[in-house]
């Protein structure tokens, strides 16, 4: 499989691991998402993440625990509990199939099941709606892998905002410095090696041009402090005509002792979940220029309104909107 970025790949195929423990060394370019490698790498300490000490009871008394608070709330409390958390690249799937990985851990996570799972901790009132949930996210209306939400622009981020889970709130933050972007995929997209690796069927791949607001990189420091605590941030790239995507990462804001953090899973030097200083982040996207990071989009999630609850994503019109 072609690799253009480790998280990338991640949200481009979400593909089943050999082994889905350890992720296998592969010869990628720098990580967008990796810190600045050492002369002489050492390999990071073992830590536990926040949920591993927790037994089944005391977890689902945390998941069911002030449930009605606002959600950017829970989503920082869950989101946090995944700090050191092991980067594995792909480590869910449908249990069988294509991807037979578990449909749900909680000991290994990367950049968008991260994301995916504090998503369903946080909208949960109780531990026996997280799986229902985090299919909802997952899948854009059954659970298997042809219907997964594969693709960013034309699937994950549409997909959630219809079923009223997610808000773009770019524009919101960066006012008269929110551009409009588009990312096209065509027939010739999909006969690139890296797209075939979906393994999708010719029906099922999505065709078309799909259009984002973005804060250009050099503005969003500029607005970052601004943005709300829990706010998802995604990272847009170049657009390729032969990449499926140009989003290759996400994560959480988290504004915490008069800084902006990204709260992230991160491949390379740290290998796991971190609260990593935004301007270091950015920084270092800024100098990436083998396939460049053009900026970065905003999103809110939102609790969806309780007519779409239980019901699949509507293939076509506006969303109903969710409460924060």
């Amino acid at each position: 499989m072609s690799v253009w970025g480790v998280c990338a790949l991640a949200l481009l195929s979400q593909a089943p691991a050999k082994n889905p423990a350890v992720p296998p060394a592969r010869a990628v370019p720098a990580s967008l998402t990796a810190p600045a490698q050492p002369a002489t790498p050492v390999a990071p300490p073992v830590r536990e993440n926040g949920w591993s000490a927790l037994t089944p009871e005391q977890r689902a008394a945390l998941i069911a625990d002030k449930a009605e608070s606002p959600l950017a709330e829970r989503l920082l409390g869950m989101s946090e509990k995944f700090l050191n958390t092991p980067y594995v690249l792909s480590p869910l799937g449908e249990g069988q199939g294509v991807d037979p990985d578990p449909p749900f851990r909680l000991d290994a996570v990367d950049c968008l099941t991260f994301v995916e799972e504090s998503l369903a901790l946080g909208l949960a009132r109780g531990e026996p709606e997280v799986p229902a949930l985090l299919e909802r996210i997952r899948y854009a209306s059954t659970p298997t892998y042809e219907d997964r939400n594969h693709l960013m622009e034309a699937q994950w981020l549409p997909n959630n905002i219809k079923k009223g889970l997610l808000v773009d709130v770019t524009r919101r933050y960066a006012k008269a410095d929110t551009v409009s972007v588009t990312k096209t995929l065509t027939a010739r997209t999909w006969q690139s090696k890296s797209s075939m690796a979906l393994q999708l069927p010719s029906e099922r791949q999505p065709v078309g041009t799909f259009t984002l607001d973005m804060i250009p990189l050099d503005k969003v420091l500029e607005h970052a402090r601004g943005v709300a605590s829990g706010t998802i941030l995604v990272v847009m790239r170049e657009d390729l005509p032969l990449k499926a995507t140009r989003i290759t990462h996400l994560g959480f804001v988290v504004q915490k002792k008069k800084r902006t953090y990204l709260r992230h899973a991160s491949r390379g030097g740290y290998n796991r979940v971190v609260d990593e200083d935004l301007e270091t982040f950015l920084a270092r996207n800024a100098r990436y220029d083998k396939w460049r990071v053009t900026g970065v989009s905003l999103f809110e999630a939102r609790r969806p309104p309780a007519t779409l609850a239980s019901q699949p994503a509507p293939v076509q019109g506006s969303a109903d909107v969710g409460s924060p």
